[in-house]
């Protein structure tokens, strides 16, 4: 009987692909080449990915080196407003002032605003003005602090009040800082109603009316430490 070798055992060669044999598997030629060309593939697109990314990155380090100019000239400008407006310059000397110019000095620098009545701003509008003077509607922290901002609550035939930091939020008088109204002898009204700021008005104390109305008003800003 006549044994053939396995090792040596050979398969006849198609025309449809060529053939790798071995002791244990039979691999087509044609399918590893294909499989290459795909890995090739995608290779090239992976390269073409990274070059994109790359080119991405570079982009956004320009302009955050772009950006970097125009915040630093930005700060430089607020620093020199600041000295300007605090330190103005006197016969080539400066003199610090705790208050800007038109700014009134007590525990914090305070400005009334007499708007002509066709100025006049809602309770919103009025803090949006003084929010752009880097300030906030006036706060009273304490007894002395409201005298403060009843007396500058000047009184003439036209005004009805000025519009102070204080609002009902969530059926309470609040300060824009977050405090509760702790002494209701402050205000006319001590029940809130939605929908109302506080105006102060000299001799008179704090009324409430809609926030919508409009009414002159008084900014306040910490005083500088000279």
């Amino acid at each position: 009987v006549k044994v053939q070798n396995k090792a040596t055992e050979q398969t006849p060669v198609t025309n449809d692909a060529q053939w790798i044999h071995s002791t244990k598997w039979t691999i087509p030629v044609t399918n590893l080449t294909k499989e290459n060309q795909k890995l090739k593939g995608k290779n090239e697109e992976l390269k073409t990915q990274n070059k994109d990314l790359e080119a991405e990155k570079k982009n956004l380090t320009e302009q955050t080196q772009q950006m970097t100019t125009p915040w630093d000239e930005l700060n430089v400008s607020r620093a020199q407003w600041s000295i300007d407006a605090y330190c103005p310059r006197e016969n080539n000397n400066r003199k610090c002032n705790a208050c800007q110019k038109g700014w009134g000095l007590n525990s914090s620098c305070y400005a009334t605003n007499n708007a002509d009545q066709g100025e006049w701003k809602t309770w919103e509008e009025a803090r949006k003005d003084c929010r752009g003077k880097i300030s906030d509607l006036a706060v009273a922290i304490n007894e002395e602090e409201m005298k403060i901002i009843r007396e500058k609550s000047w009184q003439n035939n036209e005004n009805k009040g000025y519009w102070i930091g204080l609002r009902v939020e969530d059926g309470k008088w609040k300060w824009l800082d977050g405090r509760n109204l702790t002494n209701n002898s402050w205000i006319d009204q001590s029940s809130p109603s939605d929908g109302h700021c506080a105006i102060s008005l000299q001799n008179q104390g704090f009324k409430s009316v809609s926030c919508d109305e409009k009414n002159q008003w008084i900014c306040k800003k910490k005083a500088l430490s000279v």
